[in-house]
Formats: structure tokens, C-alpha cells, sequence
């Protein structure tokens, strides 16, 4: 860590802490092995112990351990201001970070090319969008809200290669380096994402749709955007290769199923419900959600229709969400009329869009 004073009013404080070095020192006092690299664990003798280690950070009492490093850096401050002056203590800067550790340094070398290919093919505008949970409409284009400055950047070295999405002041990537694998997001604006929360001295205790606050307040939601913001990036990555066949996946729903007492049949994935599963499998799901009102909009103009429109064509489209719900193809966000795509829904939309002729890694080749 590193602390910098400014040595005139109002003498800031910048205090600079490394999650990774942090888990060094634990590791360290528990007694377990690891091998490291700069900020990078490439390996460690105990995982399951070292992500308990990572996440026990997160419980830190910030308040006081911050205010505890003062007086190393500022012994006159009381002298100055009195023992009842306090700092109030924000996030300037806060990275989050996912790191898969492969085995054999030549093993994550065989797959970054296709990786970053892959990523930069389908890190489309309205994608990148999608991944940092900003508005996109209809057609694909930015909400007028949004307004974003969206810019990608690829870098190659000696020792890695990198992809990085930047909107506005936050950025998500990913990079190698020897055998670890890293997806970081990185948050300069949190006031771009809405969170749950009340308003500070209000006195009211209802919380509604906010933007998020630079405090260390909001440092556990901070920390769970920024997972969300990963886990869209790598659910993105991980649909470039499948190593089941295409047969494989539709016969897990080729077959009628039991709920609750109740025989659901089975789906058509080549005849009535192809036009259903060719509109959830459009690659944008991967990272955002499914709505009745989406599919309104892409189903309506179809023979799947049969002609409805209005209430009658939502509620058709509601008793095949439920029936895709059952099946184990999407998931229903809670609190929400909104659905994700299951592991199990996007090998079966990867299998969907094989069988139409639009295989992204086919894609990828092309451009070798």
C-alpha cells in the first residue's frame, strides 16, 4: 500500500491498497504456499483458502482501519484540527478483478488468439453497452440518456495480449500474463450504475433507485456490479467454443418433462418452436436480458404469431417463457419480468445458431 499526504490545507489523504498483496500477507501468516508474480497468484497451494481470504477483505471495518493509518502520516493532526476532526473517506478508483489460473503457461498461449479474436468480433457497440449495464434501444443504438464516449483498445506484447472496452471513465478487459487469465473492470464514475438505497440525512427509510455514491458506504454493491460487469464479459468469451455436439444439447429438451404434477411437452427445436429459440438465441442475451415486450417486437411480424397481436400475443409469448423456464433455458430475475439465458440456454442457443450457419468461431477463422 502507499499513503500520500497533502501537506496544505486541507491536507487530503490518498491511500492506495492492493487486494492482491493483502492476500499475500494472509497467505503468509496462514502458512500456506504459493508462487507469485507481481499482483498475480500463479499458483497457490490452497484455492479454497485464499478465496475465503479474498472475500473476508470485503468485511473490513473501512472507517477504522483507514483513520488507524493517520497518525504514521500525520501525527500533528490533532495538534492542528482537534481530536474531533475526521476524514471522510471515497473511492477515487476501485478494480475488480477475476483471474482463471491455467495449469501450463502454453496452454492459455494455444487459446488467447481465438479469445481476443472473439472478442473483439463480437464486442460490437450495443454488446459493450450491454456489458456495462448502460440503456440500449431496440435497434441497437445507445438510449438518448446514454450518451457514451465508447472506445476498444487491443495491445499485444512480448508476454500477453490485451482487449480493453472503455465507456466514459470505467473499463473492462482482459489480459494474460504467463498462466493466469484476468478479467478486470475498473470504476472511475460509479454514478453511471442505479442501485437500491436511501437518500442520506433524509430520515426516510425507503430505499429507490439511486445512482451509486463514491463513499465506502457502497463498497459491497461496488463490488457486486463490478462481478456482474465480469460475469458478462466471460459468459460473452466463454461462448466462443462448445465441446458437446449439437446433437448432444437438443436432446436434453427433446424430451417431454414433469412439474408439479403437470406433463410439459417437449421442444420442437426444428419446427414450431425454431422461431421462439432463433429470437432468445440472438447472441445480445448472453449478456443482457429477456423481456415479453423484446420478443413482442421480434415475434409479432412472424407466422409464430398467427396473427396475434396486443394482450393475446403476450400471453402466448408468457406460456412459452414458462415452458423455456421449466426446461431449464432461461432463468427469471427476482423481482423482475425479466429473464437470463441458463448455462443450459446458451449451449442450446450456441447449438441453435451451429445449426443456422452463423458458428462465431467459423467467423473467427476468417480472419486468422
Amino acid at each position: 500500500m502507499s499513503i500520500r499526504l497533502q501537506t496544505w490545507a486541507p491536507y487530503e489523504i490518498q491511500i492506495a491498497l492492493n487486494g492482491r498483496e493483502w492476500l499475500k500477507r494472509s497467505l503468509e501468516k496462514s502458512g500456506s504456499k504459493f508462487v507469485l508474480n507481481g499482483n498475480k497468484f500463479l499458483d497457490v497451494e490452497d484455492f479454497g483458502l485464499a478465496q475465503e481470504l479474498l472475500k473476508s477483505q470485503l468485511d473490513s471495518r473501512w472507517v477504522d482501519m483507514l483513520t488507524g493509518f493517520l497518525p504514521g502520516v500525520f501525527p500533528s493532526m490533532g495538534t492542528l484540527f482537534g481530536e474531533e476532526m475526521g476524514y471522510t473517506w471515497t473511492l477515487w478508483q476501485s478494480e475488480w478483478a477475476k483471474d482463471y489460473v491455467f495449469s501450463d503457461t502454453q496452454i492459455l498461449t494455444h487459446y488467447m488468439g481465438s479469445l481476443l479474436r472473439h472478442s473483439f468480433i463480437t464486442g460490437t457497440g450495443e454488446r459493450v453497452l450491454r456489458y456495462f449495464g448502460r440503456p440500449v434501444r431496440p435497434n441497437g443504438q445507445p438510449h438518448w440518456a446514454s450518451d457514451p464516449e465508447l472506445l476498444t483498445r487491443l495491445n499485444q506484447w512480448h508476454d500477453g495480449a490485451r482487449i480493453r472496452h472503455w465507456i466514459d471513465k470505467n473499463s473492462l478487459k482482459v489480459y494474460n500474463e504467463q498462466n493466469v487469465l484476468r478479467f478486470e473492470f475498473t470504476m472511475n464514475d460509479p454514478r453511471r450504475f442505479l442501485i437500491r438505497r436511501t437518500v442520506e440525512g433524509s430520515g426516510n427509510d425507503e430505499k429507490k433507485l439511486r445512482p451509486m455514491r463514491k463513499g465506502i458506504a457502497d463498497i459491497a454493491v461496488r463490488t457486486q456490479i463490478s462481478s456482474s460487469r465480469i460475469k458478462n464479459f466471460t459468459e460473452q468469451v466463454a461462448a466462443m467454443n462448445e465441446d458437446f455436439s449439437v446433437g448432444e444439447i437438443l436432446s436434453h429438451v427433446a424430451q417431454p418433462i414433469q412439474t408439479n404434477g403437470k406433463r410439459l411437452r417437449a421442444l420442437d427445436v426444428t419446427g414450431k418452436d425454431l422461431a421462439l429459440l432463433r429470437a432468445v438465441a440472438d447472441p445480445k442475451y448472453n449478456v443482457d436480458s429477456i423481456t415479453n415486450k423484446r420478443l413482442q417486437g421480434i415475434l409479432g411480424s412472424s407466422p409464430w404469431a398467427n396473427g396475434l397481436s396486443g394482450r393475446s400475443l403476450s400471453a402466448r409469448i408468457g406460456r412459452h417463457l414458462r415452458l423455456l423456464r421449466e426446461h431449464g433455458i432461461i432463468k427469471k430475475l427476482p423481482s423482475q419480468h425479466r429473464y437470463m439465458l441458463t448455462d443450459k440456454g446458451r449451449l442450446l442457443t450456441t447449438a441453435i445458431n451451429q445449426l443456422l450457419g452463423v458458428k462465431i468461431s467459423d467467423l473467427s477463422s476468417l480472419i486468422a
